[in-house]
């Protein structure tokens, strides 16, 4: 009874700290960046996606992302991208900034099924391996730069972004 009881205290505690060590944010100004991830990838795919839980703007004013860089040395460039779905058809586009609405959270997370935001890394120079941890470099109009920590995550079967090509 007691040698259950402390297993199942261990998984618990495994789990609330697996949950916390992939759990990260970053703040910069007024903006707090919740969980920067990327999905892995396989060898010769040219592309990465690189996703937030959210970017939230607790300021009164607004803010704009308007530049992302990964590196030459990750990517040949990194892009600001928004998706959005017409007629069951997914659309992607390079933009050149996100809207930080003041006192606004804007979700970036992968799979979205309505509109939404992303960063691509084109070209990329290897593939993103499952626990590697790439450096990313962010431009805000107002609040400046800051460099945040992109954990790489496995790609889900259900992603919407798995599909994504160019």
């Amino acid at each position: 009874m007691l040698a259950s009881f402390i297993k199942n205290t261990a998984v618990a505690l495994v789990s609330l700290c697996t949950v916390a060590c992939n759990a990260h944010s970053f703040k910069v100004g007024e903006l707090d960046i919740q969980h920067p991830y990327a999905a892995a990838t396989v060898q010769g795919q040219s592309v990465g996606g690189v996703f937030f839980k959210h970017i939230e703007n607790k300021g009164t004013a607004a803010d704009r992302l308007i530049a992302a860089s990964a590196g030459t040395n990750i990517a040949a460039s990194t892009e600001l991208h928004t998706m959005s779905t017409e007629n069951d058809v997914m659309r992607m586009r390079q933009i050149t900034a996100i809207e930080l609405p003041a006192k606004t959270v804007v979700p970036m997370t992968r799979g979205l099924k309505k509109d939404g935001y992303h960063i691509m890394l084109m070209g990329l120079k290897a593939p993103l391996k499952v626990g590697d941890k790439l450096p990313l470099k962010l431009t805000f109009e107002k609040t400046g730069v800051v460099e945040v920590t992109v954990n790489v995550d496995a790609l889900k079967a259900d992603s919407a972004h798995g599909e994504h090509k160019h």
